[in-house]
């Protein structure tokens, strides 16, 4: 009966996300891979969001320590992997990633461009595919570091365009560079290097690497369920189907070599954690965050009901379910911010939760402004309040 079963309370799940996601002071980082790895991936789809997610996690550092470790030392590297998505993940864990999810996604990505070519009738079929895949790999050993564009002219066949839809209504001509260089990344053959521009932007130049080391893919979900139940439990299976966007066959199996143990939730449901993980967690100092659009805090779940008021979500959410940038107070979403064009940082508290919340706030507000100097972040997925406190 579910009763026998260990209490997690609400007031327990959010000293968890505190300590374990390191957003209350005293369980900061030390690094950007600590800080990576405390929320098992970051969203990489805005690249600001890598930045501002290892922020409020980070004792110290400002951008260039979260550029050290993407370009430098290579420690964090850019997948598409969960959910179809672009996340940023610790070297270490990138093979597990690779084999759990990135190989099934790239496969299909290399399926559905091979039928566009069919379909398109010049004749371009995986020869093709495979000539132009490798005469760019050689075009950046030969260049170095290349934007697509500088690659795009030093390999005449990235420039050939084909037509999508033939004959039907969204009938449409397209390069086929963009797709090109998508399934190299994809495969895991090249990497996003340093951005044109600042810390901000997202047109990267790219350069040859080695695809990981082979994992069996079982081996590799269970070693990635295992993490999230230690950085995310208690969760049901539902959410890590959500968070995974593996099969539910899948993950099942996953969490069968896992072994997760049951507990019970304050509404009278059970939810799984790690092995060993039933006991309660310690509060943590109060502590506030200003966390971006996307952040894996508010992500890694499908039900965020314990740190998140259903009131608030449409305030929160733009159309497609992405959460814009969110205020949080001792693990609870608590109001949103955005950025001005003159570089204040605004927010707006839609649950009040006392005077030593709006403080402390306020003051993360001002470190935020201050880590962000002159640099301006505009989320690549506009909400209503962000808009709104941005105008």
């Amino acid at each position: 009966m579910s009763a026998r079963l260990p209490l997690v309370t609400t007031a327990d799940r959010r000293h968890r996300l505190g300590r374990r996601h390191r957003l209350a002071p005293s369980a900061h980082a030390a690094t950007v891979v600590e800080a990576a790895d405390a929320v098992v991936a970051l969203h990489a789809t805005d690249a600001a969001t890598v930045f501002l997610s290892v922020r409020a996690r980070l004792g110290a550092g400002g951008p260039e320590a979260v550029e050290q470790a993407l370009y430098e030392d290579v420690s964090l590297v850019r997948l598409l992997s969960m959910r179809n998505t672009l996340f940023a993940v610790s070297a270490e864990l990138a093979p597990y990633v690779d084999a759990s999810t990135a190989r099934g996604i790239a496969a299909k990505e290399r399926r559905t461009f091979l039928k566009r070519l069919a379909e398109d009738g010049q004749g371009l079929d995986a020869d093709w595919l495979a000539r132009v895949e490798a005469a760019a790999l050689d075009a950046l050993d030969s260049l170095g570091p290349a934007t697509g564009s500088r690659l795009s002219a030093a390999v005449p066949e990235l420039r050939r365009k084909i037509t999508v839809g033939r004959g039907r209504a969204y009938e449409a001509e397209t390069g086929v560079a963009t797709r090109v260089i998508r399934l190299l990344a994809a495969d895991g053959r090249i990497r996003r290097d340093r951005p044109l521009g600042s810390w901000t932007s997202s047109q990267f130049h790219w350069v040859h690497t080695e695809p990981w080391p082979a994992v069996a893919a079982g081996e590799a979900r269970a070693e990635l369920a295992r993490r999230w139940l230690t950085a995310y439990g208690p969760g049901t299976a539902a959410d890590l189907k959500w968070w995974t966007g593996w099969t539910l066959t899948d993950v099942r199996k996953a969490l069968a070599a896992v072994g997760p143990e049951e507990v019970r939730l304050d509404d009278g449901t059970t939810a799984l954690v790690a092995p060993g993980d039933t006991g309660g967690e310690p509060a943590p100092e109060p502590w506030a965050a200003l966390l971006p659009g996307l952040d894996p805090s508010a992500m890694g779940w499908s039900d965020r009901a314990f740190h998140l008021d259903p009131a608030h979500r449409p305030a929160l959410f733009d159309y497609a379910g992405n959460i814009g940038p969110t205020v949080w107070w001792n693990g609870e979403i608590v109001g949103g911010w955005a950025q001005r064009a003159d570089g204040e940082i605004v927010w707006r508290m839609l649950a009040d939760r006392g005077r030593d919340a709006g403080e402390a706030v306020a003051a993360e507000a001002g470190r935020l402004a201050r880590w962000l100097g002159p640099a301006r972040v505009t989320p690549r997925f506009r909400t209503p309040l962000e808009r709104e406190l941005s105008a």
